[in-house]
């Protein structure tokens, strides 16, 4: 298993990351990629890669961030080029849900990393919510040579069948294991296998059924277990396919 989005930067992850990661191997995960959302954390995440080679991590700014947090594309590519283990931009993308930072901005620094990531031929992991429209728009004028990776996708099956358009990649999370989430579990049950990730979103968002606890990246195997029975496919198998996803999405193999 891999757990394609986390934040190990985040407590109580953090201050317990070597017991986090002794509970990932045992679990049988032998990767986790640890997500930027400041540019004040990326140091943090460059220290975190560093502790164990099943981590990786990745550059961004979340769209939380964006009336602080602006940096061009070139600026951008700098941070990711500072060490080999960050193999991605992101998250970025758009929120309008809260709408903690202006639109214009979010907009802004979406262009920059998707530019950013277009230049560099690594994926782009997208934060949408509340702006499908916007988000598509967006992504359909940078063009079809951007690796595409939609984190904890939460969105419509139209939207989801629109990013097909540009053969984009769906991130399951313990969200799907949530009593109330029928919509979200049929549209992943419409989404091709090859197409699929599996993330914890840790330390938010914990699966059924450790909901209301702290996330850790050990949890993911609840999220592949309700994703094989949506998918009506042994969980051995389908790690199999999403760890295969992950490694030809990130490592091209």
């Amino acid at each position: 298993m891999i757990d394609s989005h986390c934040h190990l930067d985040h407590e109580p992850l953090n201050q317990n990351i070597q017991d986090v990661l002794s509970r990932c191997k045992k679990e049988g995960i032998n990767k986790v990629l640890t997500i930027s959302t400041t540019i004040k954390g990326f140091p943090k995440i460059l220290e975190i890669v560093d502790k164990d080679e099943m981590i990786f991590g990745t550059f961004g700014i979340h769209p939380h961030e964006t009336n602080t947090d602006q940096l061009s594309k070139d600026e951008i590519i700098k941070k990711i080029k500072s060490h080999d283990k960050i193999i991605g931009v992101g998250e970025s993308g758009l929120d309008f849900y809260y709408n903690n930072s202006d639109k214009d901005k979010q907009i802004k620094s979406f262009e920059n990393h998707i530019d950013a990531a277009l230049e560099l031929d690594i994926p782009l992991i997208v934060h949408s919510r509340n702006a499908e429209t916007e988000t598509y728009e967006i992504i359909k004028k940078s063009n079809n040579n951007l690796k595409i990776l939609m984190h904890c996708f939460t969105g419509s099956l139209t939207f989801a069948r629109k990013l097909m358009e540009f053969n984009s990649y769906f991130s399951a999370s313990g969200i799907i294991t949530f009593k109330n989430s029928t919509d979200l579990q049929n549209t992943f049950k419409e989404l091709p296998l090859e197409r699929l990730l599996i993330e914890t979103d840790s330390p938010f968002l914990a699966p059924e059924p450790m909901r209301g606890k702290k996330n850790e990246p050990s949890y993911v195997r609840y999220t592949l277990k309700k994703l094989s029975e949506l998918k009506n496919i042994e969980a051995k198998k389908l790690d199999k396919i999403t760890t295969d996803n992950f490694n030809r999405l990130f490592f091209k193999t």
